[in-house]
Parts: structure tokens; sequence; C-alpha cells
């Protein structure tokens, strides 16, 4: 099961369990998709984060330069980061539009990273078009 943050044309926020997001889209177009609030029949999902589960009583967290396990689960991340942004044509802010071209086949399709806001990633999501942020790390950022 699959759980979506949704959002109704009146902004109420609500979840939503599916078996996928397929099974989402089916059920939506069906009309079986109501928001609790107001009835509406017009839902969106909402982009969420990953559910992580943290322990109550987690221990002491070792800063990341005194820990081995970390630092190689860093490195990795950052070497999968690294060889994505290298098999991937940057084309910046232009992202929202090229995403759409290749997913309608105007244009080759590719690997492409780029730059969205969270309200074009939003409406990418919501036209079934797949896309992943990329984590930057703090020098990437100097």
């Amino acid at each position: 099961m699959i759980r979506f943050n949704l959002h109704c044309e009146k902004d109420h926020e609500f979840e939503g369990w599916f078996s996928s997001g397929a099974d989402f889209d089916r059920q939506c177009e069906s009309g079986l998709v109501e928001c609790p609030m107001c009835g509406s029949r017009e839902i969106g999902k909402a982009l969420m984060a990953p559910a992580v589960k943290v322990s109550r009583e987690a221990p002491a967290q070792q800063p990341l330069a005194h820990d081995p396990e970390k630092r190689e689960m860093m490195r990795k991340l950052r070497e999968m980061v690294k060889k994505v942004r290298e098999a991937a044509e940057d084309v910046g802010e232009r992202f929202p539009e090229e995403a759409r071209k290749i997913h309608h086949g105007e244009t080759a399709a590719r690997g492409i990273v780029g730059k969205a806001s969270g309200d074009e990633a939003r409406a990418l999501i919501e036209e079934g078009i797949e896309i992943a942020p990329l984590p930057e790390f703090p020098e990437d950022l100097s």
C-alpha cells in the first residue's frame, strides 16, 4: 500500500491509501476519491517527504567524521549522485519544460537534471511525470 498526501481544489489536505499510483489515478478518474471536508472530487497529490521511522530512545549520534559506517554511506551517496549528474544533461531552470517534452514524446528520451520549484515539481508529479530530487551537498552550494 502507498500513502499519498492529497489536497482538493480548496486546499484542504488529507491522506489516502492506494495499492499503487495507477490505482490512485484510476480511482480519481472514476470520481471515487473525494475530500472528506468539502466533498470535492478535484483531488491532487501533494509532494511528500519519505517516511523515516526514528526510535524515541535513539542512541547518541556520533559525528559523521567519527563513524566509519556513516562516512562510507555518505561516500556512496555522493558517488551515486555524481554518476547520475554525469550521465544526465543539465537543463537548469528549463527542467519542468524539458521533462514535459520528454514525457509527451516531443523530444528524445534522455536523462536530465535541473531545477524546479516545489509548485513546479508538484505539477509534474500530478501530470504523471516521474521525477526524483537529488541531494545537494554543502560543497555543491559553495
